[in-house]
């Protein structure tokens, strides 16, 4: 159910209903984060598990003040530089913040997006809000309306704010340590932060029980089986007997006619290839293919994040042998 009616969109959050909203990201499946019947409707339209906590959006800076018990130095100078965008910090929570939002962990996550309808719809509700993205969980992220909505149809209202600048999720930040931790790689990259606050980590690893979004090993993914390579076309050879989608970073030459494929962008432009990912993926998982092929982009800025995205939205390498010729 789409709509462009912002007022509609409030009233359905103020009566404690969840509601799609585009973001300069991906859209988001947002509710009251004060509300805990809200943030349960949440979790059940999207199929999430509670152990995965949610991220608070929020429309104004003061309200950072009453979500967090402390904010370090270092978060204030990257909030001043990067907010309103895709970036989230985590924060320790104050006692403001349910529970359920962040799974029982003493911290929280918190952005403020810089989609203009984002922002004007949090600046009218008197409370945040959660927003994960708008997708049963573990599956391809929206970045469209229409994604939401085939998704979800007429259980959800989706505030259409045409297609998501961005296209990946935001770059997640921890302030838990003494040294800040990227605990999701995203639009906003390790060398940008560290010329703001100095030397960061980055934990690009998987987790069982996250400290926030995106950090588990299976997410983004499509329901074709899919596999993250450097090359594709060093095992194309022993597919001919299959229906094939393959997405490049840039178009190439010479293919099989056996494989269908789609290159992100033809100047070679990560950003450009950023905010088609996800719309790309979708369109070739629903290409009746047998499998398909991600290639591996160029493990620098945000290519880091989109590989990040695509080894998450794969099977494992080994499961290939099950498709290739014997």
């Amino acid at each position: 159910m789409i709509t462009n009616a912002l007022t509609d969109a409030v009233s359905r959050l103020v009566s404690g209903e969840p509601v799609a909203i585009p973001t300069e990201t991906v859209y988001g499946l947002a509710a009251n984060a004060f509300d805990l019947d809200a943030i349960a409707k949440v979790y059940q339209l999207k199929g999430r598990p509670e152990w995965n906590p949610l991220i608070v959006h929020i429309g104004k800076m003061e309200q950072l003040e009453s979500l967090t018990l402390e904010i370090p130095e270092k978060a204030r100078l990257v909030l001043h530089h990067f907010w309103p965008g895709p970036l989230t910090v985590v924060l320790p929570k104050s006692e403001a913040v349910p529970d359920a939002v962040t799974s029982g962990q003493p911290t929280v996550a918190i952005r403020m997006p810089a989609h203009p309808i984002a922002l004007a719809l949090l600046q009218q509700l008197p409370f945040p809000l959660v927003a994960p993205s708008a997708n049963p969980f573990s599956r391809i992220s929206p970045t469209h309306a229409r994604s939401v909505d085939a998704y979800f149809g007429d259980n959800l209202m989706v505030l259409d704010g045409g297609p998501c600048e961005v296209g990946i999720e935001s770059t997640i930040l921890s302030f838990k340590e003494t040294l800040p931790r990227i605990l999701r790689l995203g639009k906003i990259t390790r060398s940008e932060i560290e010329e703001i606050i100095g030397p960061v980590e980055v934990q690009n690893t998987t987790a069982e029980k996250p400290e926030a979004p995106g950090m588990i090993r299976t997410h983004y993914a499509p329901s074709t089986p899919a596999f993250f390579m450097q090359n594709p076309l060093e095992v194309l050879h022993d597919l001919t007997h299959l229906k094939v989608g393959c997405m490049f970073f840039r178009e190439q030459a010479k293919l099989p006619d056996f494989v269908y494929s789609i290159a992100l962008s033809k100047s070679g432009s990560l950003d450009e290839a950023s905010k088609k990912l996800f719309a790309t993926m979708s369109e070739l998982d629903l290409g009746s293919f047998d499998l398909l092929l991600l290639q591996a982009f160029p493990d620098k800025g945000v290519g880091s994040a989109i590989n990040d995205r695509l080894f998450r939205a794969s099977l494992p390498m080994s499961r290939l042998k099950e498709f290739l010729k014997s």
